[in-house]
């Protein structure tokens, strides 16, 4: 039976390795899957210290010994450099872009690994709610990137961190929209990948965001690849979490093509797996994901247990993007149980929210289940309110032209008073799925 170091052990060895034992030195020598789990916690050293080979007047015990003593200075070193990149983060963003470029240009407190990974790090976290944001963190990554010292921290691990970095990238452009641009980004990240140290967790992290550009570009079969490829290289690194942010991935593809009951059951693995203390917002993603499906799919009651269940993850996020999407869900909720008074209450907070965050495709999609609301009791006064309130959303250049050919059919019917509840789901319908394939095209038959 062979033997893998816990996860515990490998955490300890990359915080130090004093008084590491000797038999771990001695399988990480031999073990590819045991070193890969180690790079994800000290790129740093890790290809570098461990693919040790002994000098031919030397024992494999002293080159051990020597493989230690080197190891140690490259652990300390990264410490230091990660305790010091926060300072010089914030050094960093309280300047311009032309005082950030002359700053990195002439000096080199800036020219570190950790602050370059500071820099990839925060460019993902920072997509999520502000992907020009993320986009612009993503590049001065790589400028950092391509000032640090590939001796001193090795050329072939600089490419795996600037394939990273243009993932990260490729990802903030997903998010805007730009999938050409995040293609580019994508293509170029793979180069820096085939010259890089041959990592499978780096191989991992590139797949799982490469995949999901592929889903944004309606290319559903080799997202999911991508995605089981990614699955099958993080369980072999026994990193559980990641196999749940994979998961995650895989699911929304189901969501984005309304295969309700295939993204349930992926979800529920999902949140197994991740590690709250590690990243909650990816587990309050599968919460609110698994509950949008169960509502769709008419499992109301469950979906205010999972609901419930989920409260304290919202209530950690306070921001708007979390906030609005609350509202939306519980919207869709009372909705289903028969609370006619406060969906509408969620709906309209959820679609104000919206406005005020100028992102007009979620305004029109919530307004319109608002709509459905209004629909479903005959209130044609607040429909024909409601439509006129959405006229200046859909003149936004931000949404695309059958989607306004979608919203011109309802308008028309709201004021014939012929917005029946089939026209308005038929609308809503088109509009969430023309969200990610703009290319559909909206056939009216009124």
């Amino acid at each position: 039976m062979k033997f893998h170091p816990s996860e515990e052990a490998l955490r300890s060895l990359a915080s130090s390795l004093d008084g590491a034992e000797p038999w771990i030195l001695r399988h990480l020598a031999i073990c590819l899957r045991c070193r890969s789990r180690l790079f994800s916690l000290t790129p740093l050293y890790g290809s570098r210290i461990l693919w040790f080979r002994p000098n031919r007047s030397e024992s494999y015990d002293e080159a051990f010994e020597r493989s230690q003593r080197s190891a140690m200075k490259w652990v300390h070193l990264l410490g230091w450099e990660r305790g010091e990149a926060r300072g010089l983060f914030q050094e960093l963003m309280g300047r311009t872009a032309e005082q950030r470029e002359m700053f990195l240009r002439n000096s080199q407190r800036f020219r570190t690994w950790g602050l370059l990974e500071l820099l990839i790090d925060r460019s993902l976290e920072t997509s999520i709610q502000d992907p020009r944001r993320g986009e612009e963190l993503g590049r001065l990554a790589l400028r950092v990137a391509g000032l640090v010292d590939a001796d001193r921290y090795g050329a072939d691990r600089l490419h795996d961190m600037k394939a990273r970095t243009w993932a990260r990238i490729g990802n903030a452009l997903r998010i805007q929209s730009d999938l050409q641009g995040a293609d580019v980004a994508f293509q170029r990240g793979r180069k820096h990948l085939e010259l890089g140290t041959g990592d499978l967790f780096e191989l991992a992290l590139f797949l799982d965001l490469e995949a999901s550009l592929r889903r944004g570009q309606r290319r559903f079969p080799e997202a999911a690849r991508l995605l089981n490829r990614a699955i099958t290289l993080f369980s072999k690194l026994d990193d559980s979490h990641r196999v749940g942010r994979s998961l995650v991935n895989l699911s929304m593809i189901f969501l984005y093509s309304e295969r309700w009951e295939e993204s349930i059951p992926l979800l529920y693995r999902a949140m197994e797996l991740i590690e709250p203390e590690t990243e909650p917002r990816l587990l309050l993603t599968a919460k609110h994901n698994l509950i949008f499906a169960l509502t769709s799919q008419g499992h109301f009651l469950e979906a205010q247990r999972a609901y419930c269940e989920a409260l304290p993850l919202y209530r950690a996020f306070p921001d708007a993007w979390t906030q609005n999407r609350r509202a939306w869900i519980q919207g869709r909720i009372a909705r289903g149980l028969g609370q006619v008074e406060a969906a509408e209450a969620f709906f309209a907070a959820a679609r104000d929210g919206f406005l005020a965050e100028g992102i007009p495709y979620d305004t029109a999609l919530v307004a319109l289940e608002l709509a459905l609301l209004y629909a479903e009791q005959g209130r044609s006064a607040e429909l024909k309110r409601l439509a006129a309130e959405l006229v200046p959303v859909f003149a936004s250049r931000q949404i695309h032209r059958e989607a306004l050919a979608a919203f011109a059919f309802f308008q028309r019917a709201v004021e014939t008073e012929r917005a029946e509840v089939e026209v308005v789901e038929r609308v809503a319908k088109f509009l969430r799925k023309a969200w990610y394939a703009p290319e559909l095209r909206f056939q009216e038959d009124l």
